[in-house]
Formats: C-alpha cells, sequence, structure tokens
C-alpha cells in the first residue's frame, strides 16, 4: 500500500527557512493588555517558520492608541516592555511615538530609547498620531532619534480611492523628511501600499529602505524593489498576525532573486540597520 502524502503546508520546512535567519520588522500584535497573549499564541507558527527576531511597537501612553489601550497603558507601565522580559532572545521593539505631542514624545524617547531596552521608534499612519512626516513637529522627533542613534520606521501609504480620513505619511512625503536627515535611515513601511509607486518616490534616498509587508502579494514586487533600489534596501516584515506568514514570506522566498538577496531581504539587512543604530 503507498504512503500517505505528507502534509500539506504553505511554508517550506523548518530546516530550510532557518538557512535564512529571519529577522521581522513588523509585528501587528493586540495592544495593550493583549500584547503578551498575542505573541504567545503566536509562538508555535514563529518555531515552525523559524523566525529569529520580532519587532513589535509599544504603546507607552501617548495618545496612539484607542481611549482603552491608553488607560491600560498608563495604568500598567511596567507591562510595556514585558515581550522583551518574556521572551528576550525573541523580541525587539520600538516605541510608538505621537508628533501632536512633542514634548512628552521627548520624554518618552529619553525613556524607553536612550535609556533602553527598545531599538528605535515606529510613527504610525492612522489618526490621532498620524500627522504627515512632513510637519515641522515630525521633524522635531527625528533630530532627537538621530543623536540617539534609533532606528526610525515610518508608516506609509498611497490612498487610491479609500474612503477614510487621511492616511498619514506617503513614500514621496518620508523621501521629502529623508532629504533633510541624511545621516538617518527611514525603513519606509508597506512601501507606500502601492508599490509601484513608492519604489519610484524613495529610489534617489540611499538612506530609505522598504518594507515589505501590509499589501497583497503581486509578481514583480521583490524584483522591481532589488532592481530599482538593490537588494540592500529592503527589509522582510510579516505583518502578522493580521496578515499570512506563508503570503508575506512567498514574497521573498519565491521572487526572481539569488539566495543571497533573500538572505539580505529576510533578515540581513534589518540586522544590520540594527547594528548601526
Amino acid at each position: 500500500m503507498p504512503a500517505a502524502p505528507p502534509a500539506w503546508s504553505p511554508l517550506p520546512p523548518s530546516g530550510v527557512l532557518a538557512r535564512y535567519e529571519i529577522w521581522d520588522s513588523y509585528l501587528t500584535q493586540e495592544r495593550g493588555a493583549a500584547t503578551v497573549p498575542t505573541i504567545e499564541a503566536l509562538l508555535p507558527l514563529v518555531e515552525r517558520a523559524a523566525l529569529k527576531k520580532l519587532c513589535y511597537f509599544a504603546d507607552v501612553g501617548l495618545g496612539t492608541a484607542s481611549p482603552a489601550i491608553e488607560a491600560w497603558v498608563s495604568t500598567h507601565p511596567d507591562q510595556i516592555d514585558e515581550p522583551l522580559r518574556r521572551w528576550p532572545e525573541l523580541m525587539l521593539g520600538m516605541i510608538q511615538l505621537n508628533a501632536r505631542d512633542v514634548p512628552r514624545s521627548l520624554v518618552a524617547l529619553d525613556r524607553w530609547l536612550r535609556d533602553g531596552p527598545m531599538v528605535g521608534v515606529y510613527f504610525p499612519g492612522s489618526a490621532p498620531a498620524g500627522l504627515p512626516c512632513t510637519h515641522p513637529d515630525v521633524a522635531r522627533l527625528v533630530e532627537r532619534v538621530a543623536e540617539l542613534g534609533g532606528s526610525i520606521m515610518m508608516h506609509t501609504w498611497y490612498k487610491t480611492g479609500e474612503a477614510g480620513p487621511p492616511h498619514g505619511s506617503t513614500p514621496s512625503d518620508l523621501a521629502e523628511l529623508a532629504a533633510r536627515f541624511p545621516g538617518q535611515t527611514f525603513i519606509c513601511a508597506h512601501a507606500g501600499g502601492n508599490w509601484e509607486l513608492g519604489l519610484r518616490a524613495v529610489h534617489e534616498l540611499p538612506n530609505v529602505v522598504v518594507e515589505t509587508s501590509g499589501f497583497d502579494a503581486t509578481a514583480g514586487f521583490l524584483e522591481m524593489a532589488v532592481r530599482e533600489l538593490g537588494a540592500e534596501r529592503v527589509v522582510f516584515g510579516s505583518h502578522l498576525p493580521s496578515r499570512s506568514l506563508g503570503t508575506e514570506l512567498g514574497k521573498i522566498l519565491f521572487a526572481g532573486l539569488d539566495e543571497n538577496q533573500k538572505r539580505l531581504v529576510l533578515g540581513g539587512n534589518f540586522r544590520r540597520l540594527l547594528r548601526r543604530a
């Protein structure tokens, strides 16, 4: 009797994935009290995919989340970095900044970036904290992050017929900001969603790298990114748990790149950026 076929999996074997030493730059776990349980629930998938590092974006009481989450953060400040203490070999953290509140954001930078344990900052794209990054108050915070040597992840998105309020910054906005701070590296989250426009917008800015998650997988994205920017300017993000890890990994694993380029995108570039920071 023939053996039963192996169970189908959307992911290559763990041993194959482990060779890439994957560092995930973009985690979208539930926030506030749900942060640790959400990450805990992801651990079997993290192990299955051999992910080495996950980067989460912590709310630190600056108005970057819902009132309920802000209230929880204000009463549980000792829990903000709990994922880093609970899984020190796995987790990295960036704090979410609110450029509408510069004084408290500057205090937060000293508390969480200068004094640790966070490695950088995330500028969100949605209201109430999502000012366009061309706003002067964003530049004031970027100056301080640059002084402290932190990494910057900037949410970017081109709205194309979507309803709702403005969606923060676009890659074009980020290009304008990055030109003012040539010594600071910026990560352009989601490559702007409309990646063909996003890649072209940041093409001339060597201090901008693009992140791969958050939009539907489309043939040609990674090939264009490497052709236009170079493999050294692309970093992997999973957008877990709200996106399929198979889909997000597939954008890189099945693109027309050589193995060295895939290793750079899946982990090498993010590690290099954090070492520099």
